[in-house]
């Protein structure tokens, strides 16, 4: 019986396109999530092909597991993080590879677990761990860091400009006792943002910036990008191709300035000028899609 949850992939025509893996022999997808970007370019490959996944969540590795099974023993599966692709690839006896995919984003079945912690729309602990190995939790941050780091966190992972306010407000409410749940904290925030400023994010909620600091700064998520953008393009074969979906400003450029950067030092060719974006249509049916920004570079000799 299929119990893999329904699952939409981020702009997957578009992936497609620019990685083109037909006749490709090795692709990576570094986020494979519940599999959904992975079993189209498996299916547009050819039978040949074989792809390496990689997810730090057991769940999404079991569930991708089910939606791939029909490819047999050409998927190879990995639980670990994709700056964990250079040790994933020894375990994998792989030294050059055809294409590589990063969906940067969080999926829905993570996102839609009020046991994650990672969304205020559902009262829940305050985790926002991927990765369950992972020593700290949003909670631990929120309690322990001093004001002004709190302060500095949201800022630079949220780029929230009522830091202060709201790191001020989360001390004082620590003070009465330890915030452990996504709906305190919420609540928190958005108190301690002025009510016409919260007004004018037209629909945004006045703690989404604040969740996505907390979820950046738990998961380390750009200091592994970070990892991951330097390793690529020695993990490329020539002709090999790259594609990275980001979600946010953050991430989005510092895929942008290592994209642009290799294509200056002679490393690769940009495939995509400016980023690819979901279609209006694309948007709507998936609403989670709306911030995506796909960028893509081939490697050349």
């Amino acid at each position: 019986m299929d119990i893999t949850p329904a699952h939409t992939p981020v702009l997957r025509e578009q992936v497609l396109e620019l990685l083109a893996p037909r006749g490709r022999s090795v692709l990576v997808d570094c986020t494979i999530g519940l599999g959904g970007h992975a079993e189209a370019m498996l299916a547009a490959a050819g039978e040949q092909a074989q792809l390496i996944g990689i997810d730090v969540d057991e769940d999404n590795l079991r569930l991708a597991r089910q939606r791939l099974e029909r490819f047999g023993r050409r998927v190879r599966l990995f639980q670990a993080n994709f700056a964990e692709l250079t040790e994933v690839l020894s375990v994998a006896a792989v030294q050059k590879v055809d294409a590589v995919l990063a969906d940067l984003g969080i999926a829905s079945s993570q996102l839609d677990d009020p046991q994650r912690g990672l969304s205020f729309s559902s009262p829940g602990p305050l985790d926002m761990r991927l990765d369950m190995r992972m020593e700290r939790t949003a909670a631990d941050f929120v309690n322990s860091l001093p004001e002004e780091k709190l302060a500095d966190l949201i800022y630079l992972y949220g780029e929230e400009r009522f830091s202060r306010r709201i790191a001020r407000a989360i001390v004082a409410a620590r003070r009465t006792a330890r915030i452990e749940r996504t709906d305190e904290l919420s609540r928190i925030v958005s108190c301690a943002i002025p009510r016409p400023a919260a007004s004018a994010r037209r629909g945004v909620h006045p703690a989404t910036r604040t969740f996505q600091a907390l979820r950046i700064a738990v998961n380390e998520e750009l200091s592994k990008l970070e990892y991951l953008l330097s390793v690529l393009p020695e993990v490329l074969a020539v002709g090999g191709r790259a594609a990275i979906i980001s979600f946010h400003s953050l991430e989005d450029r510092r895929v942008k300035q290592s994209f642009a950067a290799w294509t200056q030092q002679g490393q690769a060719r940009l495939l995509t000028r400016k980023p690819v974006i979901p279609s209006a249509q694309e948007a709507a049916e998936n609403p989670r899609s709306r911030s995506a920004k796909l960028r893509a570079i081939e490697k050349v000799a």
